[in-house]
Order: structure tokens, then C-alpha cells, then sequence
């Protein structure tokens, strides 16, 4: 260390030298660029999140509409009606994982559970209407995989 640096750290009167006052400054400068920039990529992140979560629900919601339509044509129509019921299930199931995600890290530290009630709630109800059947619901309600395979496929 040089002997000016060392007479400047050393001051007889006890304030705090240049020397460190330039410090301290240039540390808090640093700290409020680096959590600016963070700031803006957690923004940037959170835009990029949403913009998935619509191109999988609208690709969800696609596939599930064309595929209740196939199984009208092709099958009938309750059996139709239970991939329906399934499939809106299972886009109820995909949003409350969704909101659930998005709130990990922010205000959770913990990915809820409220969304493993959806399948549980759908075999109840199938079970409790007559006009409904288990095995397409349940086709039904795994529709969203189908999405999510596509977004991995198409990701940019």
C-alpha cells in the first residue's frame, strides 16, 4: 500500500477519508445497478412465464376441441361428453399448477396442493352422473399433455 493511500486512511480529526468514502459510494453503486439489472430479468422472466402459460393453454384448448369433436363424429356423443368434462378438468387442473408456479419464489416457497384435488373431484363426479363414463374422462383430462409436448417441440 502506498504511503499516500495510508495518510488518507489515517485521518487525525477521526472523519472517514476519500479513500473510503469512494469506496462506500462505488459499493452502493454497484449494489443498485445489480439489483436493477436482476429487477429487469425477473421481469423479463415473468413475460416470458406468461407468454407460455397462454400458448399452452391455447394449444390445450385446441387439441381439446378438436379432439371432442373427432370423438362425436367417431364414437358419440356422451363419450364425447366425458372427454369434455375431462379436458376442462384437466385445464383447470394445468391454470391453478400455473398460478401455483408463479407464485414460487414471490409470496410461496412451496408448490400448492390445492390442484391434486381436480382429479380427485373429477373420478367423484364421473362416478356420480349417470351420463358420463370414467375412461374418456380420464383420456379427457390428460389432454394438456399433448400441449405441453407441442410447446417443447415448437420452443424457440
Amino acid at each position: 500500500m502506498s504511503t499516500l493511500r495510508k495518510t488518507l486512511k489515517k485521518s487525525p480529526f477521526g472523519e472517514a477519508s476519500e479513500v473510503q468514502m469512494h469506496n462506500e459510494i462505488s459499493q452502493k453503486t454497484e449494489k443498485a445497478t445489480h439489483s436493477v439489472s436482476s429487477e429487469d430479468s425477473l421481469q423479463d422472466a415473468s413475460t416470458e412465464y406468461v407468454q407460455l402459460q397462454r400458448r399452452i393453454f391455447q394449444s390445450t384448448l385446441i387439441v381439446s376441441a378438436l379432439v371432442v369433436v373427432l370423438t362425436a363424429f367417431f364414437v358419440g356423443i356422451y363419450f364425447s361428453m366425458s372427454v369434455l368434462f375431462g379436458a376442462l378438468s384437466g385445464m383447470l387442473y394445468l391454470r391453478l399448477l400455473a398460478r401455483s408456479i408463479g407464485r414460487l419464489g414471490v409470496q410461496s416457497g412451496s408448490v400448492s396442493k390445492a390442484q391434486l384435488l381436480v382429479p380427485v373431484v373429477l373420478v367423484l363426479a364421473v362416478t356420480r352422473l349417470p351420463h358420463l363414463e370414467l375412461l374418456p374422462s380420464l383420456l379427457g383430462f390428460l389432454l394438456y399433455k399433448p400441449s405441453l409436448v407441442i410447446q417443447y417441440l415448437l420452443k424457440p
